[in-house]
C-alpha cells in the first residue's frame, strides 16, 4: 500500500504505529522460514526515547554449519543484494568512540538490528547525534543495520539520515533522486562496510530489504506486509487521522 505521510500527524501517533510494526516485523520474521535455525527476532525497547529496535539474536549454542539450499528465504550474498545505490569503504571512522551501547540477550549474541526512525531521532541536533552515535557503535561492533526512515530530511540531516551515518566511514556525496526523499539503508560490516541504499518516496509500496546476519549471508525483510498489517489493525479513527491530517475534536460528539 502507499506509504503515509506521517508528518501530518503527532508523533504520538507514529509511536504507537512504531511499536505494532516493530511487533509485526518480528513475528513475521519468526513464523516464516527467512531466519536460519539458531536466530531469533526480539522486540527490545531503547532505553532513551520509548521506541523499539527488532533484534535478530543467535542462541547461545555454538552456531552449526547449515545448508543454505535448504531454508527456503535465506539467502546468501552471492549475487549481492540489488538496491540502486550501494556505498563500499575499508576507511575506518574519523574519531574513536567508546563502546557505550552494548545490545546483548538472554539468548545469545545480537547479530543484527532493525532501527525504524521516528519523529523523536531528528527533532534535535543532540537527538540525531546519539541516533547515529548508536547506529555506528553498532556497525563498529561488528553488528549489522538496517534503517527504515519514513521521515522527510530535516534541516540536521539535509540529504537524508544515511549520509549523516556513512559520512562517519567515508564523506561523500549522496542526493535523492526526484520525488524520493525517505530512505531505506542495510549496513553489511566486514573489512569492506557495504552500504545498500533504496530511496522511495510517498505513495510507493516498501520494498524488501537485506538485513545481513553474518557477513556474506543476508534475509529479506518484507516491510510492505508487515506495514499493511499494522496499518490494518489500527483503530479506524486513529487510519482517518493519517490520511487526512485532521485530528478528531475531543469536544465532538
Amino acid at each position: 500500500m502507499p506509504i503515509h505521510d506521517w508528518t501530518r500527524v503527532p508523533s504520538g501517533l507514529f509511536h504507537h504505529f512504531h511499536q505494532d510494526w516493530s511487533i509485526e516485523i518480528a513475528r513475521n520474521l519468526n513464523r516464516s522460514a527467512r531466519l536460519p535455525k539458531g536466530v531469533s527476532a526480539l522486540v527490545e525497547q531503547k532505553s532513551g526515547p520509548k521506541e523499539s529496535d527488532v533484534l535478530a539474536v543467535e542462541s547461545r549454542s555454538k552456531r552449526t554449519k547449515f545448508d543454505l539450499n535448504g531454508t527456503a528465504t535465506a539467502v546468501a550474498t552471492k549475487p549481492k543484494p540489488v538496491t540502486r545505490f550501494v556505498r563500499r569503504t575499508t576507511a575506518e571512522t574519523y574519531s574513536a568512540r567508546a563502546n557505550r551501547i552494548v545490545l546483548k540477550h538472554h539468548l545469545g549474541r545480537t547479530v543484527a538490528i532493525i532501527e525504524i526512525v521516528s519523529p523523536g531521532n531528528k527533532d534535535s541536533k543532540r537527538a540525531l547525534r546519539e541516533f547515529v552515535d548508536k547506529t555506528v557503535d553498532f556497525l563498529r561492533a561488528g553488528i549489522h543495520v538496517l534503517v527504515v526512515d519514513l521521515f522527510p530530511p530535516t534541516p540536521r540531516d539535509p540529504f537524508g539520515i544515511h549520509k549523516v551515518i556513512w559520512d562517519e566511514f567515508h564523506d561523500e556525496e549522496f542526493e535523492f533522486p526526484d520525488g524520493q526523499d525517505r530512505i531505506l539503508v542495510s549496513y553489511e560490516v566486514d573489512g569492506v562496510r557495504v552500504a545498500y541504499v533504496e530511496p522511495f518516496g510517498l505513495g510507493e509500496a516498501l520494498p524488501e530489504m537485506p538485513l545481513f546476519l553474518w557477513n556474506d549471508f543476508h534475509i529479506m525483510v518484507p516491510l510492505e506486509p508487515t506495514y499493511q498489517v499494522t496499518w490494518d489493525a489500527a483503530p479506524e479513527e486513529f487510519r482517518v487521522a493519517v490520511e487526512t491530517g485532521v485530528i478528531p475534536d475531543p469536544d465532538a460528539e
